[in-house]
């Protein structure tokens, strides 16, 4: 432990009643683990232990002996793979489920018992593959922490899945789910009364940590240990179901005064169900429970995860009377569907609010999850996003879909900095503005401290797959929120730091099938396809000679690339489709734009002219085709897309892939049989964009899409007007691709020969003592070859279609308008 964990607690000691409230604004409310601004480190090898504790493989499968044939030995050097020793049940054939001694989960998902098994899998285990007959699942640390968490015990587990199995359950994978049941959900942290409890039902473990050094200190002196009994799994109407929307019109009758049911006397069957939840009370398990002191809440989970028992956050908001309520309800038209209902009754499941994950297909209304949670626990929100136009379209959402007053909802970006003036509210804010470690502005750090001052009863984190990274971590330190609830539709990160949200927000609560939603209705069907797009021979020449960080403009520059857009962008305009464009590439994004005159997006676009290109898209039918980079991958609103082309990609990121076919995925107007949606990928024939490819398409299909590969577009070399048609406009091409090259590599040495000039000093020498420049060269040649013309041809430069939209007519801004008027009417006076 650092010192900063071995703090003198003498001070502390000596004020038995720390848990008393000077202000609203108490210290250190935090319901987040641990502080991760003090030692990251430290708490990475904490969160590494306890991942291999509890992995399965720390319970070797004892393969017994299995049927020996000629071809046993191609499975046998692995085992993973021979289930020749697992014994099957007489009836195996009337169940689904297949469980083998490493954990996975085969089901056959075209079993009459299969949409029964699905939804109890989903809970205990992660999904590995659901194509449309084999869904396979593992069963992982996080996915057993996230079934106990919503109330499963061990042997409902291990039941259940018996019961299911075609096979007897192998002993090493019960002994895996006790192991992890005896440790997880042993141990809450539960802020009820304004106090926050350290609560466990065995008294064992309660004696234990008591008698640790380190959470002794942490205790409330002078408070009593609390012995109650365990709290009721129902009993929350989660906002916008049914259930909620009986209540209301339950509330509403009994406020008119006519016929008071207070007056009637009960029935005797009201009498006998309140009898019966008596005698349920007596049964319920006894919770133990101590008072921890409210700065300490962080050292105290992180002890907790070094002893192996990590903390489920609990927040019991409805006795939390220290903090304001927030007038927010969702409005009366409003329905959440089923999935997203049963997304929150995995948060909300035990009367409480739990933190955790919950995952949902782009366009499935993740946003709308999150505002419903926000209604449902009526406490100060802090929504952090990914960019500030995902600020303003998180505010746009919650104006819509609940009856909040704009007035209580705050941005804080780097151009809004307000302030909500009631007692509490919604701030809406970035990743960035909060891990900022810069010098602040005076209005930022005011901002700053007012969002870190408070306490807050519920923090959204939009796209929370980008928190595990270094930066984003103290965002979670920084602000003291009650509960926390993640919002992704890909849990995916090409680095191993996924498995720290686990930790660092709490266990998957829920995750949808992508397929069955499409097969629903409720997000659109989406036909994938790889168009293969060979290269020129001057093309792919230069592609082999250049070096690997030059190859990918090479292959997102093909002129059969150019002309597969050109040829799938003519074709879904005629259908009346609107049409994104992607490339990570800047470069390529802004020539492709200008050559094919579309409106482009990238980094540089200011918001104004962003904001203008956007609304020309969503609302105009003369704009059917938009160009982005690589800004447009998440947060980004565009329901009226239903065509997606792919140029440029970011190497091998599975998440990425996903997040932009989430661009198309909002259910469509038009029902049509079949497809209604369509993504492409273009790719350089026998390049490594290929290879990459593959590795990008993993997740999708395991989502159960299917890629068609698409070697020749018909009739594409007729095509009027084709892009790059003759031999002579491909070579100019290939001529400004390596002038692009070149002069990204005369910018590299020249950086690189600035920073040893300002690293030693030297004008002329490096530390290995060659020359910094190279010295002259002599050629010999002609003095017209001089001019750089023998190879070269004058072209009119290609207009931006960005510049054309500002000079349209209607779209001048206000004050230019009002000038004009002003004129104009001095002319008339004239």
């Amino acid at each position: 432990m650092s010192s900063k964990r071995k703090a003198n607690f003498d001070d502390d000691l000596a004020t038995p009643n720390s848990s008393s409230r000077q202000s609203p604004q108490s210290q250190g409310s935090r319901d987040t683990p641990r502080d991760l601004s003090e030692d990251p480190d430290e708490l990475n090898t904490i969160i590494e232990r306890n991942i291999q504790k509890f992995d399965i493989s720390a319970f070797p499968y004892e393969l017994g002996p299995g049927f020996s044939d000629l071809a046993s030995a191609l499975f046998r050097p692995e085992q993973k793979h021979d289930f020749t020793a697992l014994s099957l049940k007489p009836d195996h054939q009337n169940r689904p489920l297949r469980v083998d001694g490493w954990g996975k989960l085969v089901l056959e998902n075209f079993h009459p018992l299969a949409p029964q098994v699905q939804d109890f899998l989903v809970t205990i285990a992660e999904p590995m593959s659901r194509p449309t007959f084999i869904h396979e699942y593992r069963l992982t640390t996080h996915s057993l922490y996230a079934a106990v968490s919503v109330g499963l015990s061990p042997n409902d587990i291990i039941t259940t899945l018996d019961r299911f199995s075609k096979n007897e359950m192998p002993p090493n994978v019960i002994k895996y789910i006790r192991h992890c049941g005896k440790s997880y959900g042993m141990v809450k942290m539960v802020l009820k009364n304004n106090k926050y409890l350290l609560e466990t039902a065995d008294p064992e473990v309660l004696q234990m940590l008591l008698n640790d050094p380190q959470i002794r200190p942490c205790r409330v002196q002078g408070a009593t240990e609390i012995t109650t009994s365990a709290p009721k799994a129902a009993g929350i109407a989660i906002a916008g179901t049914k259930a909620a929307g009986g209540l209301r019109e339950a509330e509403g009758l009994a406020g008119r005064g006519q016929n008071s049911e207070s007056e009637q006397k009960p029935s005797g069957a009201e009498v006998q169900r309140v009898l019966d939840d008596e005698d349920n009370d007596d049964e319920r398990e006894i919770i133990h429970a101590f008072q921890i002191k409210d700065d300490k809440v962080g050292i105290v989970a992180e002890r907790c995860l070094a002893l192996h028992y990590p903390v489920l956050e609990e927040y019991d908001f409805r006795n939390d009377h220290a903090n304001a309520n927030l007038e927010i309800d969702l409005r009366p038209g409003t329905q959440i569907r089923p999935y997203q209902e049963k997304s929150l009754t995995k948060m909300f499941g035990n009367g409480r609010a739990m933190s955790g994950i919950i995952v949902l297909p782009c366009g499935a209304g993740k946003t709308l999850v999150g505002v419903t949670a926000a209604c449902t626990i009526k406490k100060g929100v802090v929504v952090l996003a990914t960019s500030n136009m995902s600020a303003i379209q998180w505010k746009n959402e919650f104006i819509k879909w609940s009856n909040i007053n704009p007035d209580d909802i705050a941005l804080f970006s780097s151009d809004n900095k307000s302030v909500f003036t009631g007692n509490t509210g919604i701030i809406i804010t970035t990743y960035s503005m909060v891990t900022n470690t810069r010098e602040r502005a005076y209005k930022s750090a005011k901002m700053m401290d007012f969002l870190q001052q408070r306490e807050w009863g519920l923090m959204l984190l939009d796209e929370v797959h980008v928190v595990p990274a270094q930066m984003f971590r103290r965002v979670i330190g920084s602000i003291k929120a009650h509960s926390k609830l993640g919002l992704t539709a890909t849990l995916l990160r090409e680095d191993d730091k996924i498995e720290d949200l686990n930790f660092l927000i709490g266990p998957k609560l829920y995750e949808a099938n992508w397929m069955e939603l499409s097969e629903q209705g409720f997000i659109a069907k989406v036909q994938c396809a790889e168009v293969w797009c060979p290269m020129p021979t001057e093309f792919y020449e230069r592609y082999l000679e250049s070096g690997p960080r030059s190859r990918p403009l090479f292959c997102v520059m093909n002129p059969t690339k150019f002309q597969a857009c050109q040829y799938l962008i003519n074709y879904h305009e005629s259908r009346g489709d609107k049409i994104i464009v992607f490339s990570d590439n800047v470069y390529a994004l802004e020539a492709y734009a200008k050559k094919l005159m579309k409106p482009f997006l990238f980094g540089g676009t200011g918001n104004a002219e962003r904001q203008l290109i956007l609304d020309y898209f969503r609302n105009s039918p003369q704009c059917s085709t938009l160009f982005l980079s690589k800004i447009g991958d998440t947060s980004l609103d565009l329901p009226e897309a239903t065509c997606l082309i792919q140029i440029s990609a970011q190497y091998g990121s599975r998440r990425q892939e996903a997040q932009r076919l989430g661009r198309i995925l909002r259910a469509k107007r038009r029902n049509e049989d079949g497809f209604n949606a369509f993504f492409y990928s273009l790719v350089s024939k026998d390049t490594v964009e290929m290879v990459y490819s593959s590795k990008r398409q993993a997740f999708l299909v395991d989502q159960g899409y299917a890629f068609k590969v698409i070697t020749q577009l018909k009739d594409m070399d007729r095509m009027p007007d084709l892009a790059f048609d003759t031999a002579q406009a491909r070579r100019e091409l290939l001529q400004k691709v390596v002038i692009e090259v070149e002069s990204k590599s005369w910018k590299e040495e020249e950086a690189k020969e600035s920073a040893g000039l300002l690293e030693d000093g030297n004008m002329f020498y490096g530390p290995d003592g060659k020359p910094l420049r190279k010295g002259a060269r002599r050629t010999a040649g002609v003095l017209k070859d001089l001019s750089g013309g023998q190879d070269m041809a004058y072209i009119e430069r290609n207009k931006s279609a960005n510049k054309s939209m500002k000079l349209k007519n209607g779209q001048r801004h206000k004050f230019f308008k009002s000038i004009a008027r002003e004129n104009e009417r001095r002319r008339k006076l004239e």
